[in-house]
């Protein structure tokens, strides 16, 4: 079940758009969208800001171990990249999802509603 906290009736385009590319292209947009004002003020882009996050997090690590682990490292990181263009698919629908372990990871730190 999709968790709607904030409603779907306030959702513009651009917060669809800048929410799709918070997967793909984080920690980069991620980062953006939680520090430009007009952007974090908007619950739809903060909600996948905010779950995107660590998608770009652990990029960055495999980054760093792949060179030590080719063939492993190659193939989580296409795998991890097929999840975070499906997550960026559903986003781009409007939606609210919870991406297993991280949205309640995030939610019990107290750093997602």
């Amino acid at each position: 079940m999709s968790p709607n906290p904030m409603g779907t009736a306030d959702v513009t385009d651009n917060d669809r758009l800048m929410a799709a590319l918070a997967y793909p292209l984080s920690p980069l947009v991620s980062i953006i969208i939680l520090l430009v004002e007009s952007m974090k003020n908007r619950p739809f882009q903060r909600y996948h800001a905010m779950q995107s996050l660590p998608f770009g997090i652990l990029q960055i690590i495999l980054a760093v171990i792949s060179p030590f682990t080719l063939f492993i490292g190659c193939c989580v990181s296409v795998a991890l990249l097929i999840v975070q263009l499906y997550y960026a698919y559903r986003a781009y629908q409007g939606a609210y999802f919870e991406v297993p372990v991280v949205t309640g990871f995030m939610r019990g730190q107290g750093w997602m509603k």
